[in-house]
């Protein structure tokens, strides 16, 4: 990029190039004075994602390049445009002042802002992590580590690539690292959707991540942690502190700990599951996912643990009993409820602002909402500790009172004091002695140039007089020109104006130095003040980050008893048994979405693995056949979250793995058939069944012809059934009736069905499940339901007529077919050809319509009816 006509590079764009071939990939925003501007390629993206004015620098010369710009007080506004983007954007900042420097001001990256590492709110969502992953490709398995630096959340994991798929789908990471080697292995096993960013190999490398993390947590091993050998998920974990270093982040002590996510402690929800069964995004645009009904929390820290709540469902019955105990209490005690629901509401993110505590870039407005924020936690604690519940005196015992910061910060900053340190007026009056007295010369002194106004209006007789300031040549005496010959001798003319002259005096200047001096060294000490404080929070960064992982389990747990209470929900009976028993279960979601006044149909649902381990459940579509199995699985997984449930009552037998096949789930961007995808997310539940297993399987074959899919689907039920080692509890929804032969043969499979009643050619859907098979789909009345058109409906049920009748016999279903009656494409009422149907039409057009009575026309229907009996006609 050049610089000047000559085509030589000037010594700013000089110094431009050296920082931007130091960050190739970002987009470089390079401060000039007071704009932040890009140049050439990174000016026309610039331009467009912000929608700026695109110009050019040293147009028409050789040195011509894109520029595009922003004022550097905006940047909090384009920022975070850029970083939904996608883009990665390096902030290079003047290191030295412009006034104390001859020649090029000294420039550097301060931060590297990508998708996954950004403290700023704007680019950050309140109720949701903003996480950084990295994954690490092993011989046999996996290694996966997620970090939220504006809350320090470290954690990590390591297992099979279905596993990491699995959490890569539920925390929904904002950026993901992987080695350059294995971008294709990465795309194959979890697709391109991901915002990435590719290292180099060396970063991958187990020893150099060993190193960092044990450099980082100053210990000697990562014994202490529970990852000691996990080698690809300590290599993940690494990957992720060298990024922070590359991206500039180097005040990170607030990233304390790191923490393992156990497969075995949670839950098995494949990804396949977790968007079938909406549980935190729904499927379609107006669709409601499950967070939505459950998340009735107060607090940015609650909102974030629920989603993590809802896709690890817990498998440790003493834990699920805690939560669900703590839950039935807060049920009970509803002005305990109310209490905690004012105090919470008064706490803002705790977790983000001693987060920018830790790494120094906290505002003082910040810092007085950290203090509101424990203010408010000591109700909180005093009420749960006063509440005699075991559990709930036990969070209060973990909530740390932080008394010395609160009194600190109240006693220091001004209740309403500003967002910028450079503003001043953030500290109190008393605090420090020096800044009192200047803080009197300061506005004395302006006092006093009041008076001095009034004091010389007297004297010179010019009632116009003011004084004014500007940065120029400081404080000033104003006269219009029609005053000017009463300017005393003494004044020392500073400049000319169309109407006025400006004149200043050495008693002026005096009190304009003392002002001027008191003003800039308020500010010091201010900012000074101001850091002091801010480096005696960063001792309490442990007990806060503590009391913000306490609020939000109380958070959750009260959300909980709202919901429970609102919504008439149960506690759920959870133990280590082999029985699912829902009595009157409802679906959440569906529940809350019914128009007022219409009740949700309750449904029982009885599953075990001696007796009734597969049910076959048919009937109609739009029955609510998908409802019914998908409110089967969130009432598991509600319960095992440790939340109440919407049924009369609910006893549940812990489910280790909750497997969906529910809905056309077509991938074809990729080449990939409904069928093709079926019977891969098929395969992935047969593969990995386990005793403890909850399956649901929605019409599975229907992607095929007829028979392949009976037979796929019976093979299916038959491997569910006579598994060798497991007994998954299993709901198989299904619309082919010849399945209800299998309860016939397989002692563990029951026949049920969503009844409809059937009155008048049309159907009623009843909603509820009742023992027996169905050997009826109704689906011709479905479609004349949906708007078909009516002849097409009457050509279908004339066919399935036939079908039926013909199924008895011995044809094979081809020559049933053949035999089937023709459609002759005449939508005519009558065959002409027929005798019979002519002397109809003879009769119909005698009539006349104006002028016959209704008793006359009723003879005449009677005397067409009777001629087509007498022919043998089927009246319909």
């Amino acid at each position: 990029m050049k610089g000047g006509d000559n085509g030589t590079v000037t010594p700013l764009m000089k110094q431009y190039n050296a920082i931007k071939a130091k960050h190739p990939g970002a987009l470089l925003l390079f401060r000039v004075g007071d704009f932040y501007e890009t140049f050439g390629e990174d000016a026309v993206r610039a331009s467009k994602i912000l929608d700026i004015v695109l110009t050019k620098r040293g147009a028409g010369s050789t040195s011509e390049t894109a520029l595009a710009g922003f004022p550097h007080h905006s940047l909090d506004t384009y920022l975070p445009k850029l970083v939904r983007a996608g883009e990665r954007v390096a902030i290079c900042d003047q290191l030295e002042d412009p006034k104390s420097v001859k020649g090029i001001v000294k420039r550097g990256v301060t931060e590297l802002v990508t998708p996954g590492v950004s403290f700023n709110d704007q680019v950050l969502e309140r109720r949701s992590n903003n996480y950084l992953a990295a994954v690490h490709f092993g011989k046999t398995e996996a290694g996966v580590s997620f970090l939220d630096i504006s809350t320090g959340e470290f954690i990590t994991a390591q297992g099979d690539k279905n596993y990491v798929g699995k959490l890569l789908q539920s925390l929904a990471p904002a950026e993901v690292l992987f080695c350059k080697r294995e971008k294709e292995t990465f795309f194959q096993s979890y697709g391109p959707d991901f915002r990435f960013y590719a290292l180099e190999e060396w970063v991958f490398s187990y020893d150099f991540a060993y190193e960092s993390l044990t450099r980082h947590f100053n210990t000697t091993s990562l014994k202490g942690f529970g990852i000691e050998g996990m080698q690809e998920a300590i290599t993940s974990a690494g990957a992720i502190l060298h990024y922070l270093s590359e991206t500039h982040h180097h005040e990170i002590s607030h990233i304390a700990t790191i923490s393992r996510l156990e497969e075995d402690k949670y839950v098995w929800l494949d990804r396949f599951t977790v968007r079938n069964l909406e549980l935190v995004y729904p499927q379609n645009q107006d669709g409601v996912p499950l967070i939505q009904i459950l998340d009735q929390t107060t607090t940015p820290m609650g909102a974030r643990l629920l989603k993590k709540w809802v896709v690890l469902p817990l498998k440790d019955v003493v834990q699920i009993k805690r939560r669900l105990d703590t839950v039935e209490a807060l049920t009970q005690h509803s002005e305990l409820l109310d209490e905690l629901y004012l105090h919470l509401k008064q706490i803002n993110d705790l977790e983000r602002l001693i987060s920018k505590v830790a790494v120094r870039r906290v505002n003082p407005r910040e810092l007085m909402q950290l203090a509101k924020a424990l203010d408010a936690i000591q109700p909180i604690k005093k009420m749960l500790a006063a509440s005699a519940i075991p559990a709930l005196v036990k969070l209060a015992d973990q909530l740390a009172p932080c008394d010395g910061l609160r009194e600190e910060i109240k006693n220091v900053l001004k209740p309403d004091a500003p967002m910028l340190t450079n503003q001043g007026n953030m500290i109190n009056d008393g605090v420090n002695e020096e800044l009192d007295e200047l803080r009197k010369i300061a506005f004395s002194g302006k006092d006093y140039l009041a008076q001095l106004q009034q004091r010389e209006v007297r004297n010179t007789g010019i009632s116009s007089l003011k004084i004014a300031y500007n940065k120029v040549f400081g404080y000033y005496l104003e006269v219009t020109h029609a005053h000017k010959d009463k300017v005393p001798a003494g004044w020392i003319r500073k400049q000319t104006l169309v109407n006025a002259e400006r004149y200043i005096t050495e008693e002026l200047k005096t009190y304009e130095e003392k002002i001027l001096n008191a003003e800039e060294r308020i500010y010091t000490i201010e900012f000074s003040l101001f850091n002091e404080l801010v480096l005696q929070a960063m001792d309490y960064v442990g007990q806060i980050q503590q009391n913000a992982k306490v609020i939000a389990v109380i958070d959750c747990l009260s959300a909980f008893a709202g919901i429970a209470v609102a919504g008439n929900y149960v506690k759920p009976e959870v133990n280590d048994g082999h029985v699912l028993d829902i009595k009157k279960g409802r679906h959440p979601v569906i529940e809350k979405q019914l128009p007022l006044g219409e009740e949700y149909v309750p449904n029982d649902i009885y599953l075990d693995n001696e007796e009734q381990q597969v049910i076959i459940i048919t009937g109609p579509n739009m029955a609510g056949k998908s409802a019914l199995l998908r409110q089967t699985a969130l009432i598991v997984l509600m319960a095992q979250i440790g939340c109440f449930v919407p049924a009369e009552a609910a006893r549940i037998g812990i489910i280790d793995k909750i497997f969906t096949r529910v809905g056309a789930s077509d991938n074809l961007s990729k080449g990939e058939s409904t069928f093709m995808v079926e019977m891969t997310e098929t395969a992935s539940i047969l593969n990995n069944l386990s005793d403890r297993s909850l399956v649901l399987m929605d019409e599975i074959g229907r992607g095929t012809s007829t028979y392949d899919g009976i037979s796929i689907a019976w093979a299916i039920v038959e491997h569910l059934h006579n598994h060798p080692k497991f007994r998954a509890k299993t709901l198989f929804a299904t619309h082919y009736h010849e399945l209800n032969q299998l309860a016939e043969d397989l002692t563990r499979v029951k026949n049920f069905n969503v009844s409809v009643k059937e009155t008048g050619g049309k159907i009623l859907f009843m909603r509820k499940l009742v023992e027996g098979g169905s050997e009826h789909s109704f689906g011709i009345h479905v479609a004349q339901m949906a708007g078909m058109p009516n002849s097409v409906v009457l050509r279908a049920d004339e066919i399935m007529h036939h079908l039926e009748k013909e199924k008895v016999s011995e044809q094979a279903p081809k020559q049933r077919m053949k035999t089937a009656p023709k459609n002759n494409f005449q939508l005519s009422m009558f065959e002409l050809q027929d005798p019979q149907l002519q002397r109809v039409k003879e009769l119909m057009e005698q009539l006349d319509i104006n002028t016959i009575t209704p008793v006359e026309a009723l003879l005449k229907l009677n005397e067409l009816k009777l001629l087509l009996k007498d022919n043998g006609e089927m009246v319909r």
